[in-house]
């Protein structure tokens, strides 16, 4: 006969593990009266209308596109050589600049006003050569010699090639902001699409990532060079093994990664029409971010990422941070204190730690509705940066991963 001890597992307190439950509580209960509130100031005719909505979601659709097209080009680079390329956000702002002179020059020509589709595919095709010939140089002059150096190393000197081109271009352009002709009357009129009211620029915007990212998916997936690109991220000796040119595989993972920074040059262009030395810095930083987000070395979730990030800039202040304004009602606050102890109590007894979480939330809604307390925050567009970084944290908090999963080489794995 056999008998069987139970032993009961001590409980370890962790400053760590408590400082993320608090976190997680306090997210839930954030975002839930957030976007409770913005929907009840909604229907009392305090917030937003719906054509203010729309035109906010439409505007984070495409500069999410944008954000997307160059986090592609950090998930290749770390797929590939299993490092961040921090340099990639100069490489969309030399495209830019370059590209400015071009369509500068068309301008004056005055092909920009009479023939607009053929100037744009120029200035297209100028700031993506640009762009993918800067990639090619940074890997070539800067990475290719560290190729097996310790993984810091590489990490490091992105950072100060970063630098170096800023400060190159700033000497060589001036510090100046470059402003982009005005795109035609024509394309800045709002076109009817599903019930929305979409400028064309807008329009044009979206064109330009969705194509790109369907021919960098079909690159990447249906040709020969595109299966090469992921057998060396996989494993580069077996790649190697197999007959690839694994050098010639990674130049062309730096050129693709940099003809989409072009496109996002040009993208960014159409936007905001403005460009200088630093244009890189802040869109490159939110594109690693959009990496991440989706989960690194993973292309689709690139993608993804950078839209999603592009909503939470537009939306997550108005649907989290102007809902704070909405006072719960007294009624409702205490209904949600007994939902909330019964949901804790019910959780622990079942170990459900999610049910917990969410119990907790619920009973910090009721207490700020019994004492009445709101949050009202002016300035809410100045906001949108750190709601998108506050996203990422929360979105790697509950899940750390990425939403899609990192996709990790074998010697990353190991």
């Amino acid at each position: 006969m056999t008998t069987t001890t139970a032993t009961a597992r001590e409980f370890k307190f962790s400053w760590t593990d408590s400082f993320l439950w608090a976190v997680r509580v306090m997210a839930i209960f954030i975002i839930i009266w957030g976007f409770v509130g913005a929907i009840a100031l909604g229907a009392q005719g305090e917030g937003l209308s719906l054509a203010a909505w729309r035109q906010l979601f439409v505007a984070g659709i495409a500069q999410g596109a944008m954000y997307g097209l160059l986090a592609l080009g950090y998930s290749m680079v770390y797929g590939v050589l299993g490092f961040i390329n921090f340099a990639h956000g100069e490489v969309f702002m030399v495209g830019a600049i370059v590209g400015f002179f071009a369509a500068n020059t068309l301008f004056d020509a005055g092909l920009w006003e009479s023939n607009f589709i053929l100037s744009i595919l120029i200035v297209l095709i100028v700031a993506m050569a640009t762009s993918t010939f800067t990639a090619v140089l940074i890997e070539k002059i800067a990475y290719r010699p560290l190729r097996n150096a310790p993984r810091l190393i590489p990490l490091i000197t992105s950072i100060g090639i970063s630098f170096f081109i800023q400060n190159a271009v700033q000497l060589l352009v001036g510090p100046a902001v470059k402003t982009y002709p005005a795109p035609p009357t024509w394309l800045s009129n709002p076109i009817e699409f599903l019930g929305f009211r979409v400028p064309g620029t807008t329009v044009l915007v979206v064109v330009l990532a969705l194509t790109s990212m369907t021919g960098l998916w079909l690159f990447v997936e249906r040709s020969a060079t595109g299966r090469a690109m992921r057998a060396v991220a996989e494993d580069k000796e077996i790649a190697a093994l197999m007959g690839i040119n694994v050098d010639r595989v990674i130049i062309t993972t730096f050129a693709v990664g940099g003809a989409m920074a072009g496109v996002a040059g040009l993208m960014w262009a159409i936007m905001f029409r403005g460009v200088s030395f630093i244009t890189g810095f802040l869109p490159g930083i939110k594109a690693f971010t959009a990496a991440v987000l989706g989960g690194i070395g993973n292309m689709a979730g690139a993608m993804f990422g950078g839209i999603l990030l592009g909503l939470f800039e537009g939306l997550g202040p108005n649907v989290v941070l102007r809902g704070l304004a909405w006072q719960i009602p007294t009624a409702l606050a205490i209904v949600l204190l007994v939902v909330g102890v019964v949901s804790i109590l019910g959780g622990r007894a079942l170990n459900r730690s999610g049910i917990v979480v969410l119990g907790a939330a619920t009973v910090l809604m009721g207490l700020v509705g019994v004492s009445g307390f709101t949050i009202v925050i002016p300035g809410l567009s100045q906001l949108k940066d750190v709601v998108a970084f506050t996203a990422l944290v929360l979105v790697l908090i509950f899940k750390p991963g990425g939403l899609f999963g990192e996709r990790l080489s074998k010697e990353d794995r190991a």
